[in-house]
């Protein structure tokens, strides 16, 4: 996240652009597939970690530590030695996208390959050639959790937690009035923030790096999310991508282990808890990718193969396939996710939104031990 300014000329997605329907409120599907759904983003994390595991080449000599933790004979066992949760319970019981080897490539539309842009179309569903910089000021798009925060049904059930102090802006909470737990920027853009968190951040904040750490923007999720049972939570971790432009590939995997690690603690207390358990939609991806071999820390429109990306997902209705062969994906289609899983249709109310990713199966084909799927309306692109 730490690219400023990439001039680029407008892709087909950008002349696309439609202008945008007035947004009315929609009433929510009575086969609406699950109550509660958290969208979690760890900034920068490769699909080649995601699939493959620990990079061996990738690691000096002297990190026996890493080689140990993470390095193992096989790319599975490798995996599933840096995200144990990922393919030991969300690939098992849900879908994951991202292997280009199987057909399965997710992409960006945006073309930036850097942080805004990247959040700002998994968040509205569309590239908007506007945002170029992460410098940009505060979105005018407006976001798919900002929408289900009008709805009769959600208002005031909605909440953000982010380590990168841009999302009060991505967000634009100034306008959105979301909930917004950003405490690396006091300077207005998070005004809705829950004002306990806003005071515990007074003395940790990172303000060079313009960060907090991921622990306290966890800590502060799960508690929220205990406490109050949002039913749409966004939450964003950083410290991947801030590891691998250090260059520091053993704290780059010691993140993504600890990233794999606050997934499982927001999945158990889903679970533990009455009002959420077995109705709890997890959807998991990134803002953009890297670079291959040693470009492996640089991302943005000039590194190739920095526009693929990977996103997991799983919840009631959500058929338990595994790793998806022969369905290419692409990070436009998150938003409507987002939606389609508390039974909304997003492309209805932002006609430049992609459509919800074909994750949704009939009454049977739920994730073991999720209890029953519930019956998710068809959304376009629905496979």
């Amino acid at each position: 996240m730490s690219i400023r300014h990439v001039a680029l000329p407008l892709t087909a997605f950008g002349l696309a652009l439609a202008c945008l329907t007035p947004l009315g409120a929609q009433a929510p599907s009575p086969r609406s597939a699950s109550p509660y759904v958290i969208l979690v983003m760890t900034d920068g994390l490769r699909w080649q970690e995601v699939f493959d595991g620990a990079d061996p080449a990738l690691l000096t000599a002297a990190d026996t530590v890493g080689r140990a933790t993470y390095v193992r004979e096989s790319a599975s066992e490798r995996r599933a030695a840096l995200m144990p949760f990922v393919w030991g319970t969300m690939a098992s019981r849900g879908q994951i996208f991202g292997d280009a080897r199987v057909g399965s490539e997710a992409r960006l539309t945006n073309g930036f390959k850097f942080s805004y842009p990247g959040y700002s179309e998994t968040l509205t569903g569309h590239a908007d050639p506007r945002i170029d910089s992460n410098d940009h000021a505060r979105n005018e798009n407006r976001t798919v959790f900002e929408w289900l925060n009008t709805q009769p049904s959600m208002v005031g059930r909605v909440a953000a937690f982010a380590t990168w102090k841009v999302f009060g802006r991505i967000l634009n909470t100034a306008r959105s009035h979301l909930p917004l737990f950003n405490g690396s920027d006091q300077r207005g853009n998070d005004d809705a923030s829950p004002p306990r968190y806003r005071r515990m951040l007074s003395s940790v904040v990172d303000r060079i790096r313009g960060s907090v750490g991921d622990r306290l923007t966890h800590r502060a999720a799960n508690r929220y999310l205990r406490a109050t049972n949002p039913l749409v939570t966004f939450i964003g971790y950083g410290e991947t991508d801030r590891w691998a432009h250090e260059g520091r590939y053993d704290r780059y995997l010691q993140s993504a282990h600890q990233v794999d690690k606050y997934l499982n603690e927001l999945w158990t207390s889903a679970q533990a808890n009455p009002a959420t358990r077995d109705s709890t939609t997890l959807i998991v991806t990134t803002d953009h990718g890297r670079g291959a071999g040693r470009r492996w820390t640089d991302h943005g429109a000039d590194v190739e193969g920095a526009e693929r990306i990977w996103i997991a997902v799983m919840g009631p209705g959500v058929s338990a396939l595994g790793v998806r062969r022969g369905v290419p994906t692409t990070q436009a289609q998150v938003a409507a996710t987002v939606a389609a899983a508390v039974g909304f249709d997003w492309t209805r109310v932002e006609p430049r939104a992609a459509p919800a990713l074909p994750v949704f199966g009939a009454p049977g084909l739920g994730a073991p031990g999720l209890g029953a799927p519930g019956v998710h309306k068809r959304m376009p692109g629905d496979q």
